[in-house]
């Protein structure tokens, strides 16, 4: 299942499964990136990446999907982070198991979309992950908004 902050949405992008690639936008593995000349184009980055490594493909990547390979692996939240203050302005995707309650952190380190696994979908459906986007407004995490982290307001209040 694939879902925004509307609710599901249809893929329109290939994962590029041999080397023949297949019409239209189609993501390829970052290992693949360098020799690849096709126009959609998408990459899915590993989650121990270097993401700055893809700064000087942004112009021509449409889609960069990064691997979560775990609800409980952060790396994927920095690695967001990353590229949208590297200036990455085109799609970013989370693609792997997580949950419902990381969905708000998720658009708010500049994903614009989850791509889950069946067993996640089947788990969670999309209500849930939209109930999410309201659920809190305070976080422990800093995101890219300007909003202060619980401990940021916490030492703000011990400081007077």
């Amino acid at each position: 299942m694939l879902l925004d902050r509307t609710g599901e949405i249809a893929d329109r992008w290939t994962p590029a499964e041999s080397d023949l690639l297949p019409e239209g936008p189609v993501i390829v593995p970052f290992e693949r990136l360098a020799g690849t000349d096709h126009a959609p184009l998408g990459v899915h980055l590993p989650n121990d990446a270097d993401p700055r490594a893809l700064a000087d493909d942004f112009a021509r990547l449409g889609l960069i999907s990064v691997d979560f390979p775990s609800f409980a692996d952060g790396r994927g939240f920095s690695i967001g982070t990353c590229l949208r203050e590297l200036g990455y302005r085109g799609r970013l995707r989370a693609t792997g198991p997580v949950i419902a309650d990381q969905f708000a952190y998720l658009l708010e380190c500049g994903f614009d979309e989850v791509s889950l696994p069946d067993a996640v979908a089947a788990r969670q459906p999309v209500a849930q992950w939209l109930a999410r986007l309201d659920h809190g407004t305070l976080a422990y995490q800093r995101g890219r908004s300007l909003r202060a982290s619980i401990p940021d307001q916490r030492r703000r209040a011990a400081n007077g």
